[in-house]
């Protein structure tokens, strides 16, 4: 019995272990299934159920696994409880190529796979590769699944050792992954509520940019403004790279006004010439023209032609969806969202929200549209009411057809508005007396023009008051002559409105398009012949006037007539007032005052030409209240062209030549500025007689002026004379100099190199004498005569004095050496090219020449020299005339000195005191500066007054007692320096503290 009782009691005890289990496990259960239904994070709910599972069944690692459905069975752990001591397997890619082979169909059926150990389970090469990276020995793995589809893998590893799976423990995991799959299928249906929820948002969005974008659109704003707004609103709520709006031209071609793009994308506006789609050109606007959209997706796959791939090329696009923008019935462009980056799908939203922004800028542009005509329409209103109130302010003909032309043309905006008048005389010929005109087009002013078919086709049309409005002049039968006169003019469009004076044809108003055809409009066409209407009552007033201005004009010769003796006896006067003076600004002031006065003008100016026919005023006189017109400088104008025919009309100005002999030197011009006036025959004449006399006087005044010229130029002349005179001779002298020392140099280096080369060997036998001599001293069996005579004679001095003397002769003979040498340097008279030499040699020579008036004499201490030579490069120039140059420097110099020696010493003399020791120096530097030799010559003397520094330079300017000095050493030297070495020479100076060369000569040419 007993055994059976222990029997018992193990299954007891079994049973309620497993009962335990069990209880665990259903505890664990319930635990995952609330904390899914608490959380909607699938995360927080993967996170939760792999830390529980793990502790509960006590394995190394559990971890959920997701496929990538767009990939052939690779995918991830994304979540995972892990035991100390083994790997992490978070993030790591997972591809079994074999895995779709043995695996997928039984996972997607639920089946779940238990491996106590792995390398007994019969598993593929490949997997087992797989579970030996996670350091697996037993693997629990079971599906997760949303919506029949395989999701992932839920999988519990033993890592420690291999492992026998319970029935319990297995069918644990199988609820386990069960209520995944459902909080897996629960987070979906979340996504998918989330993703609508933010589309129904995004919606919301768009609907509230697109209402305030159609506000704006629709506000009082102009349309470049809504352009600016509409594109930059649009491209920010449709996230895309570009978005354009493009205007069509007649042809079809076209141009984009407006856009807004995203940082480094080109600009599409003011691209030229105008794009042309020669898809929109034939079909005259394609699918726009029916109010159709276009979309494309990827321009490389929907199938566009090779030339309209190219043109988006150029847009940057590589995506794009279009809009048509109608004005009414009229397709007026299209508005385009671009995307450039790379492809995009296009959404119907998308393209929704892009006709409802094309159909309000549509709207947009036609009620601006009504608005521009509206308010042109009002323009031309108040152009015609200002051109009726000028004309009935003003009298002067002229000034109401320029104010007319030019108000005309800025109205109409055209090209050209000139007025035609006839002459009365000849058939229908005439000429365009006034216009305003653009810049683009020439001028049609004075033009003579005849027609000779005008008077049979259209002078009885013009005469009953038609206008003829003519869009394209190549589009009408007109006859050739009539389109030449057109070419000639540039017109390519035109309105002619017929201006009557007395019911007769006076002249025509003539509004031309140059550049284009252009369709006159009715507004236009009824606007130009009010125009035409109220200038006829312009002309009519105008005859009226000039009928009241000749009655009383007659009626005022008679009162001229009596000034007429007057004004003789006047001009008799003015004539003797002339003629007192040669000064030519007294002629001028006398001869404008007195023909003032004489025929009672508001300005008499005198007008004189260069020799190029331009000319300007050079004296005038005026009444109070004008300007002078000698300060505007004003060209000669073409009223001056004077005819006889003129003289019948008024007119401002009248005016006379002024002949210099027989050459025409300029005019005598009478103004009267506040109105026209009658010129009358005897004014005329009698300004021409002023003008005679004030010729005469301007010769005579020249012919002195000319004199006096000839005289200073004649002692100019012969000043330089004298100073090129002085020059030569000077050149003369030191090119003498010069050969006289290159003679004596070469004649006393012959006789010198002869001496230098024989004391080598004289000291050299003199040395083997007193050698033998000594030896002879030496000799005991001398002679008593010779001992005598070596006594006599002190042979120890002369042993010891005779090779010093020969030194001293060697020494002697060296320093004339030198000296030669330094006078061949500083003659240089085989070098009179330009040789690069070396500066210091000159320098040195010079001072060795100047050697002996550098020393001490009775006069003065000796002058000291100071010299500070930098390194510098050969220069190529004239090496006597720098010589000249430095000899001339440093022999003013040395005479400062001695100036200022003698000065100090009288000063202290007179004071009855010791003179102290003055220091007396000269400083040379040389040194390379930026391309440049710069020399400084430099001494301590008194200095030189600034009156006398800044004439120094001038030619037989001195300061030298008479023989001392030429005044030219300093002039030749300026010379040698800046004319022919091209340089600079400057002088300062301190009085009192000394005076500074400066020398700076270029080194390259």
């Amino acid at each position: 019995m007993e055994p059976n009782s222990n029997f018992t009691e193990n299954q007891l005890l079994l049973s309620s272990a497993q009962l335990q289990e069990q209880l665990e496990q259903q505890k664990a259960l319930a635990n995952v299934i609330v904390r899914i239904r608490e959380s909607l994070d699938l995360e927080t709910i993967f996170q939760t159920t792999v830390t529980q599972v793990r502790q509960l069944l006590n394995a190394d690692r559990v971890a959920v696994f997701q496929f990538d459905l767009e990939k052939d069975w690779e995918g991830e752990f994304v979540c995972e409880d892990v035991a100390p001591g083994w790997d992490s397997a978070m993030t790591v890619k997972v591809y079994d190529y074999c895995f779709g082979k043995q695996f997928a169909a039984s996972y997607q059926q639920g089946r779940v796979q238990a491996v106590a150990d792995i390398y007994k389970a019969g598993l593929s090469d490949c997997h087992l590769a797989i579970l030996s990276k996670f350091q697996v020995q037993a693997n629990l793995i079971v599906p997760l699944s949303r919506v029949n589809e395989l999701w992932g893998l839920l999988c519990i590893h033993q890592c420690s050792e291999a492992r026998d799976w319970k029935e319990s423990e297995i069918e644990f995991i199988r609820q386990i992954a069960d209520h995944l799959s459902v909080a897996i299928q629960q987070a979906k249906h979340l996504h998918q509520v989330q993703l609508q929820a933010t589309k129904l948002a995004q919606a919301a969005q768009r609907d509230q940019v697109i209402a305030q974008i159609l506000d704006e659109i629709r506000s009082p704003l102009d349309i470049e403004t809504i352009f600016k707004t509409t594109t930059q609103e649009i491209r920010k709520l449709l996230q895309a790279d570009r978005v354009a709006i493009f205007s069509f031209n007649p042809d079809w071609s076209g141009n984009f006004v407006a856009e807004s793009f995203a940082s480094g994308w080109t600009p599409l506006v003011g691209i030229q010439p105008a794009i042309a789609d020669t898809y929109l050109q034939q079909t005259q606007g394609g699918r726009y023209v029916d109010n159709q959209t276009f979309t494309v997706n990827d321009i490389y796959q929907a199938g566009l032609t090779d030339c309209h791939v190219s043109l988006l090329e150029q847009f940057q696009a590589k995506a794009f969806a279009t809009a048509p923008i109608l004005q009414g019935d009229q397709l007026w462009g299209v508005i385009a969202a671009y995307q450039n980056a790379s492809p995009r799908q296009w959404q119907s939203y998308e393209v929704e929200s892009l006709t409802k922004i094309g159909t309000q800028i549509g709207l947009a542009l036609r009620h601006y549209k009504l608005l521009a005509y509206a308010q042109y329409q009002a323009e031309q209103q108040k152009t015609l009411t200002s051109v009726i109130t000028r004309i009935r302010e003003s009298l002067d003909l002229d000034t109401i057809f320029q104010t007319t032309v030019t108000e005309a043309r800025k109205m109409l905006q055209a090209d050209r508005v000139a007025v035609f008048r006839f002459d009365p005389q000849k058939d229908w010929e005439g000429e365009f007396i006034s216009e305003d005109v653009v810049p683009e087009c020439n001028s049609v002013i004075a033009e003579k023009v005849y027609d000779y078919c005008f008077g049979e086709n259209f002078a009885h049309l013009y005469a009953q008051g038609r206008v003829n409005a003519i869009a394209d002049i190549y589009q009408q039968n007109f006859s050739g002559c009539y389109i030449q006169i057109l070419e000639k003019f540039q017109v390519r469009a035109n309105m002619i409105a017929p201006l009557l004076k007395k019911g007769e044809l006076w002249g025509l108003l003539c509004i031309h398009q140059c550049n284009a055809p252009r369709d006159w409009q009715p507004s236009e066409i009824e606007f130009t012949s009010q125009i035409a209407q109220q200038l006829g009552v312009a002309l009519k007033q105008d005859s009226y006037l000039k009928q009241v201005q000749m009655q009383v004009v007659q009626l005022a010769e008679a009162t001229e007539r009596e000034k007429s003796m007057e004004r003789q006896e006047l001009l008799a006067a003015t004539i003797d007032k002339i003629r007192q003076s040669l000064d030519i600004k007294t002629i001028f002031i006398t001869t404008t005052q007195s023909v003032r006065e004489l025929l009672k003008v508001e300005r008499v100016a005198i007008y004189r030409f260069n020799s190029d026919w331009s000319g300007k005023f050079v004296a005038d006189s005026f009444k109070d209240g004008w300007k002078p017109v000698t300060q505007a400088q004003p060209m000669i104008r073409e009223t001056f062209e004077d005819t006889d025919d003129d003289n019948e009309l008024p007119r401002n100005e009248t005016f006379v030549p002024i002949r210099e002999g027989e050459k025409l030197w300029g005019l005598l011009v009478a103004y009267q500025n506040s109105q026209p006036r009658y010129w009358k025959e005897e004014e005329i004449n009698l300004l021409a007689q002023v003008g005679v006399q004030f010729g005469i006087a301007i010769q005579q005044a020249e012919l002195l002026e000319q004199t006096k010229r000839q005289t200073l130029e004649l002692t100019q002349a012969l000043q330089e004379l004298k100073q090129t005179q002085t020059r030569l001779i000077q050149g003369e002298k030191m090119a003498g100099l010069g050969q006289l020392l290159a003679g004596v140099a070469h004649e006393i280096n012959n006789p010198i190199s002869f001496i230098f080369g024989n004391l080598i060997h004289l000291n050299e036998y003199t040395q083997e004498l007193l050698n033998v001599v000594e030896l002879y001293r030496q000799n005991s069996s001398l002679l008593p005569t010779v001992q005598q005579q070596i006594d006599k004679t002190d042979l120890d001095f002369l042993m010891e004095d005779l090779p010093k003397t020969l030194e001293s002769m060697k020494v002697g003979t060296e320093r004339i050496c030198e000296i030669v040498l330094s006078l061949r340097n500083f003659s240089r008279t085989d070098e009179v090219q330009l040789k690069p030499v070396d500066i210091h040699e000159g320098l040195d020579s010079t001072l060795l020449i100047l050697g002996h008036r550098l020393k001490n004499n009775n006069k003065r201490p000796a002058i000291e020299i100071v010299k500070e030579y930098g390194s510098l490069p050969l220069l190529e120039c004239y090496p006597a005339q720098l010589n000249q140059v430095f000899m001339n420097l440093l022999s003013n110099s040395i005479d400062a000195l001695e100036e200022k020696y003698k000065t100090i010493q009288e000063n202290y003399l007179k004071l009855s005191q010791r003179c102290p020791i003055i220091s007396l120096t000269i400083w040379i530097s040389t040194q390379a500066v930026n391309n440049q030799i710069v020399i400084r010559i430099a001494d301590n003397g008194l200095g030189i007054p600034e009156e006398v520094r800044s004439h120094i330079f001038d030619p037989f300017f001195t300061t030298k007692s008479i023989g001392k000095g030429t005044g030219l050493g300093l002039s030749i030297s300026y010379q040698i320096v800046v004319e022919k070495h091209h340089g600079q020479i400057k002088c300062s100076s301190k009085p009192g503290e000394g005076t500074e060369f400066l020398i700076e000569i270029p080194t390259t040419s």
